[in-house]
C-alpha cells in the first residue's frame, strides 16, 4: 500500500491590478503520496503595461511553525517564441519583472530553472481585454446585501466563449465615533472651548478586495456576460455607512486558466471529501522538461487589464447602522482633580454639562480616548489625505 503523508499547498489570490498574485496566502491540507511532496507551486500572469511578479513555492508537511516554502535561487524569466528573453529579479518574495509591451502575434512563456529541474509554461499569444461598460451596486431587497456587478463591453468575438476574472481595490470613508471642540485646561483647571486638537474628521482606508471572480460568457446572448455578480457587501458592514468606492479589474483569460480557477476553488473548499481533486491533479500549463515532476499553477498571458470605478454611496440603499451608543467616559459632580487626574490618564474633555442643563441637575462631563476621537487610530492605514479621484463620482 502506498504511504500518504499530509501535505500543505499554498494558493496564492490573484491580484489584478497588477497583472500577479498577492503575498495573501490560503493554504489547505492533502493527504498525498509521499513522493508527490516538494512540488513545484508557480503562480502569476504575463501582461504588458505592468510590473509582472511571480511567486514560487514548494509543498511542504503540515507543522504549526510552518511558513510558506518560498523558492529562491531560481532563474525565472519571460521569454517569446521571436527570441526576446525578460529576465526577472527575486525581491521581497517575488521573481518581478517589467514589460512594456507584448506583441500580440508573439508567443509568450514563463522559463524556471530551480535546483537541477526546468520548468515552463505553455507559449500563448497575449489575450486582448475589452473594456468594462458598467458596474452597479444592487439591492434586491431592503435586507439583502449589495451586490456589485458587472458587464463587460461586447467581446471582441461574439462567435466564442469568452472568458474573464476579475478582481478590485477598494477606499471607503470612515469618520471618528465622537469629536471635541474643546479641551480641559489644567493650568486654569476649567474647561476651555477652543478646538486646539484638530482632530481629523473624516479619514480614508484602503484595502485589496478578498475575492477574486471568473466568469464564462456561455449561455448569455452573442456571448456578451450581462450584470454578472463579482462580489457583495452585507448591509451592515462600515464600508458602506459614508461612501464606497472600488476600482475593478478586468482580465481577459483563456479556457484553460478559467478551468484551472475553478477547480482551484473546488480543491480549497472542499479538500478532505471523497471526490474532491488531489492538488497534483489540477490542470496546470506549466511542464518540467527534465523529469516527470508534477506542478502546481497556471500562467496566463495577457495583453492588457481594463478597469472601472465605482462608487456607492448609503443613500441609495438599505444600510443598517450600529445603534447610536455613547462609549464615552461620563464623570457626574467632578472636581478639578478628577479632571486634572482624566487629561494625566490620556483623556480627552468633550463635554462639559452645567448643572443647570443637566437632567440629574449636577455637573457632568464627558471624556474620550484617542482612538475614539481620531480615525487614524481606528484602522490600520487610515490616510487623512483625500484621494484625488475620490469626488469623480459626484453628480450632485
Amino acid at each position: 500500500m502506498m504511504k500518504l503523508r499530509k501535505t500543505t499547498y499554498p494558493l496564492l489570490t490573484l491580484t489584478a491590478a497588477l497583472c500577479l498574485l498577492s503575498a495573501c496566502i490560503e493554504e489547505f491540507e492533502a493527504d498525498i503520496p509521499a513522493d508527490d511532496s516538494e512540488l513545484l507551486v508557480v503562480e502569476g500572469t504575463i501582461c504588458a503595461g505592468r510590473m509582472n511578479r511571480f511567486a514560487l513555492s514548494r509543498t511542504q508537511a503540515v507543522s504549526a511553525d510552518d511558513a510558506p516554502h518560498l523558492v529562491t535561487g531560481a532563474t525565472v524569466a519571460v521569454r517569446g517564441t521571436d527570441g526576446s528573453d525578460r529576465p526577472a529579479i527575486f525581491t521581497e518574495g517575488f521573481y518581478t519583472c517589467m514589460i512594456d509591451r507584448l506583441d500580440p502575434d508573439v508567443e509568450y512563456f514563463l522559463h524556471i530553472e530551480t535546483d537541477g529541474e526546468v520548468y515552463e509554461s505553455e507559449p500563448q499569444r497575449p489575450l486582448p481585454t475589452e473594456g468594462i461598460a458598467d458596474v452597479r451596486g444592487v439591492q434586491d431587497t431592503p435586507e439583502s446585501s449589495i451586490d456589485v456587478i458587472v458587464t463587460p463591453e461586447a467581446p471582441l468575438r461574439s462567435d466564442q466563449a469568452n472568458y474573464y476574472l476579475w478582481t478590485y481595490d477598494e477606499t471607503w470613508m470612515v469618520t471618528p465615533d465622537c469629536m471635541t471642540a474643546m479641551y480641559y485646561d489644567t493650568t486654569r483647571r476649567e474647561p476651555v472651548y477652543e478646538d486646539i486638537y484638530h482632530f481629523p474628521r473624516q479619514g480614508w482606508v484602503d484595502a485589496t478586495g478578498a475575492v477574486t471572480t471568473v466568469g464564462a460568457s456561455t449561455g448569455y446572448d452573442r456571448q456578451h456576460i450581462q450584470g454578472l455578480k463579482v462580489y457583495d457587501i452585507e448591509r451592515n458592514d462600515e464600508r458602506m455607512y459614508h461612501r464606497y468606492s472600488a476600482l475593478l479589474h478586468q482580465r481577459a483569460i483563456s479556457k484553460g486558466e478559467y478551468e484551472y480557477e475553478l477547480a482551484r476553488r473546488q480543491a480549497s473548499a472542499e479538500m478532505g471529501g471523497l471526490f474532491t481533486p488531489l492538488p497534483s491533479a489540477l490542470p496546470t500549463n506549466i511542464r518540467c522538461l527534465t523529469s516527470g515532476k508534477h506542478v502546481i499553477g497556471f500562467v496566463g498571458c495577457s495583453l492588457n487589464i481594463t478597469d472601472y470605478r465605482l462608487f456607492l454611496t448609503p443613500g441609495d440603499f438599505s444600510i443598517r447602522y450600529p445603534m447610536a451608543t455613547d462609549h464615552r467616559l461620563w464623570l457626574e459632580d467632578p472636581k478639578a482633580d478628577d479632571c486634572c487626574d482624566m487629561v494625566a490618564r490620556g483623556y480627552y474633555l468633550c463635554e462639559w454639562v452645567v448643572p443647570e442643563l443637566s437632567p440629574t441637575g449636577k455637573l457632568r462631563s464627558a471624556w474620550a480616548q484617542i482612538h475614539q476621537l481620531d480615525v487614524r487610530y481606528r484602522h490600520k492605514g487610515v490616510y487623512v489625505e483625500e484621494p484625488e479621484f475620490w469626488n469623480e463620482g459626484d453628480t450632485e
